[in-house]
């Protein structure tokens, strides 16, 4: 395993709606200030270009590389690693969307990236900027870095996700309001305890509206340790490291390596009066509920890669599987070829499937008005109006989705193929 940065840093400032030219100051002046030491990572707050500037969003994503290269500079100026937020473009053959992206840059240029996973709906990010996918730590000269973009820090599973792999520090790059601040350094230090890790946080400070930033930009020890704490005003500091801290530490007691699997997978198979008892509570949690359904007959990476997507669209996947009547009557009496105990209990296995119910009907219409999910979808080759119980989950105030399905592989495909074998 590579060593640690020999310290951690962080610049806290106000960042001005809209002004890059002004932010960017505030950071040149934070770096001469700060004065780091070669190999030092400092951290900078989320979007500290312009902030949440949402009318002028795309103008801002497009001066985000002329804000890393400037970055590149300071960073070969002094040798050091730069982190923080700044609007990402990105571009699909349907539109132009955007990311809130942490980015680690050096005098080589941008050396990764962590998209933000949870985006913070009271201040409209839901609204301007897409969730990021696939979290995983960026490799830094020195090692490896986890990252998080401020509302992440409530979840901590983001971080776990990240720190298997010899991660050792963790960079937070926010604008957490000053009304939450306990919660902000309550946070910190959990995520640095439960993780064995240092931690790096840049907060913004001052005001926008109505709004009032907390500051209080931190380094943290991994055995939870302040080593540095801002206040409300702008501010610099930094910290050295030392790897050895972290080995002491996982080698008392271990809160990284250890990942036993707890699940009974099988559990996931519900009847339809228990799982409907259960969607009601999942609803009352706030949680979206997606629902799709198919035979799954022969299951196969089409299947997979489109289980994967209709979970992204919510909270909680509900798979409606076709019982084997079901099946004979639909297809014939030479399927299914696997019982329906068997596909249950290889969809159960799935990690993008929460729930699984199967159902006799030809059509899962009951299932649907039962459970009545916020989110139905189904293949692409299905017209919105021919989809059974679109018509009801629209009227309830849902959405209705069409999925792709991956064309080269299909499970009448497969038996004709192990036929002529």
């Amino acid at each position: 395993m590579k060593q640690l940065a020999n310290s951690i840093g962080f610049i806290q400032f106000d960042v001005k709606h809209g002004k890059w030219a002004e932010n960017l100051a505030a950071v040149k002046k934070g770096l001469g200030d700060l004065a780091p030491e070669k190999g030092t990572v400092v951290v900078l707050p989320e979007l500290w270009g312009a902030g949440f500037d949402y009318a002028n969003l795309g103008e801002h994503a497009r001066r985000t590389p002329e804000l890393l290269g400037a970055l590149q500079e300071e960073a070969g100026k002094y040798g050091i690693v730069l982190a923080g937020s700044l609007p990402e473009a990105v571009e699909s053959e349907a539109d132009t969307f955007f990311h809130n992206t942490l980015y680690f840059s050096d005098a080589s240029g941008v050396l990764g990236r962590y998209r933000k996973q949870h985006l913070f709906a009271p201040m409209a990010e839901t609204k301007y900027f897409r969730a990021g996918r696939n979290p995983g730590p960026v490799g830094l000269p020195f090692g490896l870095a986890a990252g998080l973009v401020c509302f992440d820090l409530r979840f901590p599973e983001l971080v776990k996700a990240q720190m298997g792999v010899g991660v050792n520090l963790l960079v937070v790059s926010a604008q957490w309001p000053a009304i939450r601040t306990e919660h902000w350094r309550t946070l910190l230090q959990a995520r640095a305890i439960e993780n064995q890790t240092f931690v790096a946080a840049s907060n913004r400070c001052g005001i926008t509206g109505e709004v009032l930033f907390a500051g209080h930009s931190m380094l943290i020890a991994p055995d939870g340790k302040i080593l540095a704490e801002a206040g409300d005003a702008p501010a610099v500091a930094k910290n050295v490291v030392d790897q050895k801290s972290c080995d002491d530490l996982r080698e008392l007691f271990n809160t990284i390596a250890p990942r036993p699997y707890s699940f009974d997978d099988q559990d996931k198979i519900y009847g339809l009066k228990a799982l409907s008892e259960e969607i009601l509570l999942q609803k009352q949690l706030g949680r979206k509920v997606v629902f799709t359904n198919g035979c799954f007959d022969l299951l196969h990476p089409g299947h997979v890669s489109y289980l994967e997507e209709a979970r992204r669209q919510g909270d909680l996947l509900v798979v409606g599987l076709n019982s084997d009547a079901s099946v004979s009557a639909i297809k014939g009496p030479s399927r299914p070829v696997s019982n329906q105990e068997s596909r249950a209990r290889v969809l159960a296995a799935l990690a993008a499937v929460d729930r699984v119910v199967l159902f006799d009907e030809e059509t899962p219409l009951h299932l649907i008005t039962t459970l009545m999910p916020d989110v139905l979808v189904k293949g692409a080759d299905w017209p919105i109006d021919k989809i059974v119980g679109a018509s009801e989950v629209i009227a309830a105030g849902g959405a209705v989705i069409n999925i792709p399905m991956l064309a080269s592989f299909s499970t009448t495909g497969i038996i004709e193929k192990v036929k002529k074998s």
